[in-house]
């Protein structure tokens, strides 16, 4: 493979490893990268408190499926902003 060609497979590599899908919801990287660093740890953080809720059911009652239920809020307001800011853009065009 020729040089040029290699550094354009590269490109291209690191695009969807990196930069594609966090354009998909018009987050840089770094953006993205926060923004999937709190969802992870804030399912990690209900997980252990699902487990504590497993030993003793008296503790931690309700935390596994209030974060879940606020996860998904984030997720899907985000979606739907999203989906009326893409609608709105592609009218006005």
């Amino acid at each position: 493979m020729h040089r040029l060609q290699l550094e354009r497979a590269l490109i291209q590599i690191f695009r969807r490893l990196f930069t594609d899908h966090p354009a998909t919801v018009e987050e840089s990287y770094f953006e993205h990268l926060l923004q999937a660093s709190i969802f992870g740890v804030t399912m990690i953080l209900a997980g252990l408190a699902c487990i504590v809720h497993a030993l003793v059911p008296g503790l931690c009652v309700t935390r596994g499926s209030d974060a879940i239920a606020s996860l998904h809020e984030r997720m899907v307001v985000k979606r739907r902003q999203l989906a009326a800011t893409r609608a709105s853009s592609a009218a006005t065009r």
